[in-house]
């Protein structure tokens, strides 16, 4: 059995006000570590990422990771105690909110450093980085419908080399909502933007005819039309109209076939990676996913940035405590109170519901090694890098900006990047430490385990192991790595969650309003 790693090496302080360090690996109760206060023994089990403390709490007292305040102590704490759930809670956490302290320039590459992809140059003037047609269904009436029409075309690449697929757009909503009311107007963009979205050649729209969300008046809304300009209508099946269900599937089966030599003539052409919107999203945090991939991620982000590109970050619920972080880094008070308007909306929509912000992190999270989150949201911030927050926008909005973009999403993973890729992301970064299976159609996603037993336990489903980091990498070596995986991915090559064939189910619109 190879011998054990010298103590020093087994645990991490995160910065200087840091009241906790880091287990690297899983340590038993006795085991004797160093930390800044010298070497402590253990007084308990400690699992591989969570927290050991190194100074004595007396109740009410705060605890730092990140230099920032994760919580207050629920029990006293000893140099050498496991710090988690059973002796650390939120608390109440006074932030000084200090507009703009933190922006700093953005220093833009010259023309000549400009790196390329290989992109589809769309007549908007956006870029694709897949080329798909899609069927959406206005309605979940008409979900089985537009499944079906998709079942049709599985090997359409055979025929169409130059089509990536034709994807299936299903939900649960269309219906039993406010008509013209916030869950309405909410879908309508969702729809429209993954109909309109620059990997998306083509599309058809499939309803059932009585419901809420018209065809129609979606269309002559959201301005949508087929590339041959805004006289030229998108295709509109109705099921009642069509005579039923077969008579639909028929019908539409057809349009999809006409649309298809259509969508094959694209071709990819190069592109600068300023035509890149990258959304980034976490699913299945754990104790080192502000350690390692967000980061990392977030080193990406800023070199994107300074080629002029965008990057969204989103899940609002999941920066709660850190807000204050991105508040320094607003470009205005006009960004900053957007921003803090929407958390503000959170907290009456959750209080509504009986609902709060501590009901995050899930039980994936607590495993994982984070206490509150506070611990989470500060962990998840890292994701957008340094840059400054130029703009903060609402679920689905389209994002126009340049830079670091803040969308305002739920932390549910699939009805966040749902609304960011409506918002007109042509990339994602998905960062996960306890595995997640997450694809999206028609945009690739980029797995980022935070560690590497995730990455070799599920090989099938991660692109990349940051959990490198923790051996010696640096954040910066690991960043670099992300970004050349994501241009790469954005000129073709495959992702994992593509090669699974994951990307349909996870289309999740949010409509946070009453069902009637």
């Amino acid at each position: 059995m190879p011998p054990a790693p010298p103590p020093a090496s087994r645990t991490l302080r995160l910065h200087p006000l840091d009241d906790v360090v880091i287990a690297k690996v899983p340590l038993a109760a006795g085991d004797e570590v160093e930390t800044q206060a010298g070497a402590t023994a253990l007084r308990a089990a400690i699992p591989a990422g969570h927290k050991i403390a190194f100074r004595v709490r007396a109740v009410g007292e705060p605890l730092h990771r990140y230099g920032q305040v994760i919580g207050f102590a629920s029990a006293p704490i000893q140099p050498g105690d496991h710090v988690h759930t059973h002796n650390l809670h939120r608390g109440e956490v006074r932030r000084d909110y200090e507009v703009g302290c933190d922006a700093r320039e953005v220093i833009p590459y010259p023309p000549a450093a400009m790196r390329h992809f290989d992109g589809f140059l769309r007549a908007d003037g956006r870029v694709g980085t897949r080329n798909y047609l899609a069927v959406v269904s206005t309605v979940n009436c008409s979900a089985t419908v537009v499944k079906a029409v998709s079942a049709c075309f599985r090997d359409v690449s055979r025929g169409f080399p130059g089509v990536d697929g034709v994807v299936a757009l299903t939900h649960r909503g269309g219906c039993g909502n406010v008509a013209d009311g916030e869950d309405h107007r909410l879908l309508e963009r969702v729809l429209a933007g993954y109909a309109g979205h620059p990997n998306v050649a083509a599309y058809v729209i499939v309803g059932l005819g009585c419901e809420v969300n018209q065809p129609l008046t979606l269309i002559g809304r959201t301005g949508l039309s087929l590339p041959g300009g805004p006289g030229s209508r998108p295709p509109v099946i109705g099921i009642q109209e069509a005579g039923g269900t077969r008579a639909a599937i028929d019908a539409a089966v057809a349009e999809v076939a006409r649309l298809l030599p259509f969508a094959n003539e694209a071709r990819r052409t190069r592109q600068p990676v300023s035509k890149l919107v990258l959304a980034t999203n976490c699913g299945g945090s754990d104790g080192y996913s502000g350690i390692t991939a967000n980061p990392a991620l977030g080193w990406a982000v800023d070199e994107l940035v300074r080629y002029g590109g965008a990057a969204v970050l989103g899940e609002t619920t999941e920066i709660y405590g850190a807000e204050q972080l991105l508040i320094r880094r607003a470009v205005s008070g006009a960004v900053a109170q957007k921003l803090l308007d929407r958390l503000a909306w959170w907290r009456r929509h959750l209080q509504a519901h009986g609902a709060d912000v501590d009901h995050n992190p899930s039980p994936g999270n607590v495993a994982g090694g984070i206490s509150t989150v506070l611990e989470k949201s500060l962990g998840g911030v890292a994701k957008g890098g340094t840059t400054p927050l130029v703009d903060v926008v609402e679920y689905a909005e389209r994002v126009t900006a340049k830079g670091l973009v803040f969308m305002d999403t739920p932390g549910y993973d699939p009805a966040s990047v749902t609304g960011m890729v409506a918002g007109g992301a042509n990339l994602i970064a998905f960062t996960t430490g306890r595995g997640s299976a997450f694809g999206c159609k028609p945009v690739p996603s980029l797995k980022l385990a935070t560690n590497s037993q995730v990455y070799r336990r599920m090989k099938d489903d991660m692109d990349l192991d940051c959990g490198r980091v923790l051996d010696g990498t640096s954040i910066e070596e690991m960043g670099r790595a992300i970004l050349d995986e994501l241009v790469e991915v954005a000129s073709g090559k495959r992702t994992k969650s593509e090669l699974l064939g994951i990307g349909e189910e996870e289309f999740v619109p949010w409509l946070p309003g009453p069902t009637l």
